[in-house]
C-alpha cells in the first residue's frame, strides 16, 4: 500500500484528520444522496465504500473521497433514466447500479491504460463550463425542496414550474432553509474548529424538532451493514446497454477529472506527488463497491481532503478512518437521521452549488480570447439546460478542435525550465551570458516559445514547481509568445502567485500585445506583476537586477 501506510508515527494526525473529514462528509453525503433521487441512505453507503476503498487503493496519500456535486448531478440523470425505463426507483435499480458499476470499471481500465496523462489536454473553458453548469443544476433543483415542495427532475422543468413556488410554498420549510444557509455562511466567522455544514444540519434540525414544524423529512436510514444489491443486474434488458455505457463513461470521465483536480490540490498542500493512474484505479474500485451495496458513486472531495490535511492527515490511513467514521454513524445513529428536514439539506446544497460555479471564469468571459469564451458559454448552456452526455461530448470535441487549431508546430522542447548554472540542452542566449556568469545561483531565466495554451500548461506548471527555493528572481522571456489562451492565462497566474509566495521576484521580458492585453484584462498586471517588473528587452531587466543585488 505504500511505505507511509505503515508509518504509525503519523497515527495521531491521521486519526484526527480522518475524523474531521468524516464529520465534514456526513451532512454532504446525506444531502447528495437525496439530490441523486436514491435517498440519503445511498449517499451514506457511497461515502463509506468510496471513502474507505479509494483511500486504500488510490494514489493520493491524503485524499478523502465520497459523493461530490458533479458526480451526484450525473447520478441523478442515471436515476431518472432508470425510473423512466422501468416505472419506479425499485424497478429501475438494476439499471442504475449496473451503470454505477460500469463507471467504476471504466475508471480502473483508465488507470491501467494511463488515461490520466491525457486529462491535462482538457482546456480550461471546457472544464469550467461543465463544472459551472453542474453547480447551477444543483442550485436550481434545490429551489423547490428549499420551500418544502417536490422538485421536477430537470432544470428547464423547474423554471417552467416556478409559479407553483408562490402558490404552494411551505413557509416553515423556507424559514428552516434560510436558517441553514445563514449558519453555513456565518458560523465560520465565529470558529472554524467545527464544520459549519454540521452545525447548520444539527441546529436547523433541532429547531424543526422542538418547534414541531410541519416540513418534509428524509426518513430513517436502515440500521446495520448494507446488503449486496447486484443480484439482478444480469436481468437488465440489453436494449438499455448503449445508454448505460454512455452514462457509465460520463461518470468515469467526470469522476477521474474531479479526483485528479483534488489530487493536485493535495500535492500543493503537502509538497508531494500523487500517482494519477493508481488514483483512478482506487476510485474505480471504490465506485464498484459502492454500486455493490446500493450507494452512489463519488470522487476525490476537495473540502474533505483540505480539512484532512489541515487537521494532520499524512497517509492513506486518514482517508480510511474518514470512511470508517461514516460506517460508525450508519451503525449507531441511523435512526436519528429520520428527523432531518429535506429543506435543511437543500439549504446545504445551494451554497455548495454556488461554490462549484466558476465565477472567476465567468467574470472574465468578455476579456479572454473569443474562442475560449464561446466554448465556455456553449458547454455551460448545454450542461445546465440540455443533456449531460451531450455536454461532455461537445466538450471533448471542442477540446480536440481547439488543440488542433492552436498547436501548430509548437513542441514541448520550448517548455523546459532549467537552472542557469546547469543549462545543458538550452544554452543561455548571447545577450544573457554576462548575467549568467555573475548571478547563476540567484536567477533562473525561462525562454517561452510559441503560443501558451492548454496543451502545454500542465507541463510548464510541473517544470516551474521543480525550481529550487533558494533562487531570488525568475525572468520569463516571452519575446516569442504571440498568443495566450484562457488555460495559459490562469496557469501563468498560478505560477506567478506560487513564486511570489516564496518571495521570488518574477520579471517578464518582451511581452507581446495579445498576451499583455490578456494579463491586464484579468489584473495579473498590476496585481501580481507590477508595471516596474515588465521590461521591453533583457538588458533593461538585467540593469534592474544589478541594482537590486547591490542593495
Amino acid at each position: 500500500m505504500g511505505k507511509a501506510f505503515f508509518n504509525f508515527k503519523h497515527l495521531k494526525g491521521d486519526f484526527t484528520g480522518g475524523l474531521v473529514a468524516g464529520v465534514v462528509a456526513l451532512p454532504l453525503a446525506l444531502a447528495f444522496g437525496v439530490q441523486s433521487g436514491m435517498g440519503a441512505t445511498a449517499g451514506l453507503y457511497g461515502a463509506i465504500a468510496v471513502g474507505i476503498f479509494a483511500a486504500l487503493f488510490g494514489g493520493t496519500e491524503t485524499q478523502a473521497s465520497g459523493p461530490t456535486g458533479p458526480m451526484t448531478v450525473v447520478s441523478a440523470a442515471v436515476v431518472a433514466f432508470g425510473i423512466q425505463m422501468n416505472g419506479s426507483l425499485d424497478n429501475g435499480m438494476h439499471i442504475i447500479l449496473l451503470t454505477f458499476l460500469l463507471a467504476g470499471l471504466f475508471q480502473v481500465v483508465f488507470g491501467f491504460l494511463n488515461i490520466a496523462s491525457y486529462v491535462k489536454y482538457f482546456p480550461y473553458p471546457v472544464i469550467s463550463g461543465f463544472m459551472s453548469g453542474v453547480g447551477l443544476i444543483i442550485v436550481i433543483l434545490q429551489i423547490f425542496p428549499l420551500v418544502g415542495l417536490d422538485s421536477a427532475k430537470s432544470t428547464w422543468a423547474v423554471i417552467q414550474d416556478v409559479p407553483r413556488l408562490f402558490e404552494e410554498a411551505n413557509l416553515s420549510a423556507l424559514l428552516l432553509g434560510a436558517i441553514t444557509i445563514v449558519i453555513y455562511f456565518l458560523f465560520p466567522k465565529i470558529t472554524k474548529a467545527i464544520p459549519s455544514a454540521l452545525v447548520a444540519l444539527i441546529g436547523a434540525t433541532l429547531v424543526a424538532y422542538f418547534m414541531k414544524m410541519d416540513v418534509p423529512l428524509i426518513g430513517e436510514i436502515p440500521a446495520g451493514l448494507p446488503a449486496f444489491q447486484l443480484g439482478g443486474i444480469l436481468n437488465v434488458d440489453p436494449s438499455y446497454f448503449p445508454k448505460i455505457i454512455e452514462y457509465g463513461l460520463v461518470l468515469a470521465v467526470l469522476g477521474s477529472i474531479d479526483s485528479l483536480l483534488t489530487s493536485v490540490i493535495a500535492d500543493n498542500m503537502t509538497k508531494t506527488k500523487h500517482n494519477s493512474n493508481r488514483e483512478l484505479i482506487g476510485q474505480g474500485i471504490g465506485n464498484m463497491l459502492a454500486a455493490a451495496i446500493g450507494g452512489i458513486p463519488g470522487a476525490g472531495a476537495t473540502k474533505g481532503t483540505v480539512v484532512n490535511i489541515n487537521a494532520g492527515g499524512k497517509t492513506r490511513l486518514s482517508g480510511i478512518i474518514h470512511g470508517l467514521f461514516l460506517l460508525t454513524v450508519l451503525l449507531g445513529l441511523g435512526k436519528l437521521t429520520a428527523y432531518i428536514p429535506l429543506c435543511v439539506l437543500a439549504g446545504l446544497l445551494i451554497p455548495i452549488g454556488f461554490k462549484i460555479v466558476d465565477f472567476k471564469g465567468l467574470k472574465h468571459l468578455l476579456k479572454v480570447p473569443r474562442a475560449d469564451a464561446v466554448v465556455l458559454f456553449l458547454v455551460l448552456t448545454v450542461t445546465t439546460f440540455g443533456s449531460l452526455i451531450h455536454a461532455v461530448g461537445i466538450g471533448i470535441a471542442l477540446a480536440c478542435l481547439l488543440f488542433m487549431k492552436k498547436s501548430g508546430d509548437i513542441g514541448e522542447k520550448g517548455l523546459q525550465v532549467e537552472r542557469l548554472a546547469d543549462l545543458e540542452d538550452e544554452k543561455p542566449w548571447q545577450d544573457e551570458i554576462e548575467i549568467y556568469e555573475k548571478y547563476k545561483d540567484k536567477i533562473v531565466i525561462k525562454h517561452l516559445y510559441g503560443p501558451l495554451f492548454f496543451g502545454f500548461t500542465s507541463y510548464l506548471k510541473d517544470q516551474v514547481k521543480a525550481l529550487p527555493d533558494d533562487i531570488e528572481s525568475v525572468i520569463l522571456r516571452m519575446d516569442r509568445v504571440p498568443y495566450i489562451d484562457q488555460s495559459g492565462l490562469y496557469t501563468l497566474e498560478d505560477i506567478i502567485f506560487d513564486l511570489r509566495s516564496k518571495n521570488i521576484e518574477v520579471i517578464i521580458v518582451g511581452l507581446k500585445e495579445q498576451p499583455c492585453d490578456m494579463l491586464k484584462a484579468i489584473d495579473i498586471i498590476p496585481d501580481l506583476i507590477p508595471e516596474e517588473d515588465l521590461f521591453k528587452n533583457i538588458d533593461d531587466s538585467f540593469s534592474h537586477l544589478r541594482e537590486q543585488f547591490k542593495s
